[in-house]
């Protein structure tokens, strides 16, 4: 059985469950509730040292990280996220990680709750992530290739990457307009069945 430790609104929890709807894979999910602490729990902590979420439990393996646990999926079930060809995998790794290294860590609750306490009421949690998330898709925007998904006509690391960016996007009342390249990914991404079952809304009325 596979155990995805997972908390609904999670960025990097919904990478991982797009990568499993991919490769077709049924798991179990145990809820981690982020606003309740439960990342902070000893049982947690003994998966994860980092008090983070998702960790999966799949094949004999606990795993944490969600690039390192959807770049397992790829490697062990030919998800092909990522081409052979070196440049090709360093240009949709460099977008990915736009996102999932740069954009999305300083946009996590723990660092945006800090600066919105510690500025005596001059930030809050929606200026900040307007700040930040803006300009981060519009750089975005001119890494990506285009087409019917972020690069071409194929699913990539790239494209599991922003859909949950976008999902705060919207959240946090970002305008994507114009943003042309990411909007026609969108709309692909969005009515594809991995993606739409991973979204954060079928999670949590399930």
């Amino acid at each position: 059985m596979i155990t995805l430790y997972d908390y609904w609104r999670s960025s990097a929890s919904y990478r991982v469950r797009i990568a499993l709807g991919l490769a077709g894979l049924g798991w179990q999910t145990v809820s981690v509730d982020l606003l309740a602490g439960e990342h902070k729990a000893a049982a947690h902590l003994a998966r994860n040292p980092q008090g983070l979420v998702p960790a999966l439990e799949i094949d004999g393996h606990l795993l944490t990280q969600s690039l390192a646990i959807v770049e397992y999926l790829d490697e062990t079930r030919g998800l092909g996220l990522l081409p052979n060809d070196p440049s090709q995998k360093a240009r949709i790794r460099a977008s990915a990680h736009a996102i999932a290294v740069d954009l999305h860590p300083i946009c996590n609750l723990g660092p945006a709750r800090h600066a919105v306490s510690q500025s005596a009421g001059g930030i809050t949690m929606e200026s900040w992530m307007q700040h930040f998330i803006a300009p981060g898709l519009a750089a975005f925007e001119v890494m990506i290739d285009g087409g019917t998904y972020c690069h071409g006509e194929k699913i990539t690391l790239t494209d599991i990457c922003l859909m949950p960016q976008v999902y705060n996007a919207n959240r946090w009342g970002v305008s994507l307009e114009s943003f042309p390249k990411l909007r026609a990914a969108i709309e692909a991404l969005s009515v594809h069945p991995a993606f739409a079952a991973a979204h954060p809304d079928q999670v949590l009325q399930s």
